[in-house]
């Protein structure tokens, strides 16, 4: 695989991270970049690590990886999503004054694995390409890194403008994201 097909997927497979991230910064009350590179990272990191357990899943037993990935990365979100709506529909007079200033990292984590599920399926594929998995992750990890600090930072914009309603648009971004995954799967 040649620099700009790598380029290109890198930054393909970053497109989940930065919406989830946009939504994450829009929830958060002025965030810091410093917010934004923590949850750049956490995104990165995870983004690095799929690919490689898919190719390594891929030598295994791609079929039965390519069979649930999408159920799996269709569920988290859901979930993910699901819950962050319900926490925008609980509107309470308190919660307006004291907006949420930092996400968990637990959250971001299982986010970030849920958004990067679809790498693990393209590390599945590459198992069978002659292709330096290494370089391929390390330039989804770096992309993701850069995307997810970027949304964030996004967010940040977007956030003030929506109040509590970011954290549903949010939450809405992560279902639609779930949906997406899902429909590409079964879409011919």
């Amino acid at each position: 695989m040649n620099l700009s097909a790598t380029l290109l997927l890198a930054f393909g497979m970053s497109m989940d991270a930065f919406a989830a991230s946009i939504g994450k910064g829009a929830t958060l009350h002025k965030p810091k970049f410093s917010d934004a590179l923590r949850t750049g990272l956490i995104f990165g990191f995870i983004e690095t690590l799929t690919p490689l357990l898919g190719w390594g899943l891929g030598m295994l037993a791609s079929q039965f990886v390519l069979e649930w990935n999408h159920w799996i990365a269709f569920l988290l979100l859901v979930f993910l999503g699901g819950r962050m709506v319900l926490e925008g529909l609980r509107c309470q007079p308190d919660e307006e004054l004291t907006p949420l200033r930092r996400h968990s990292f637990w959250l971001l984590v299982t986010t970030a694995i849920a958004t990067s599920l679809d790498a693990m399926a393209v590390g599945v594929g590459l198992a069978f390409l002659h292709v330096n998995i290494i370089t391929t992750a390390l330039a989804i990890g770096c992309a993701t890194l850069i995307m997810s600090t970027l949304g964030m930072m996004i967010g940040k914009f977007i956030g003030p403008l929506l109040g509590k309603r970011a954290e549903i648009l949010g939450g809405v971004v992560l279902i639609g994201i779930g949906i997406q995954i899902l429909w590409s799967h079964f879409a011919p």
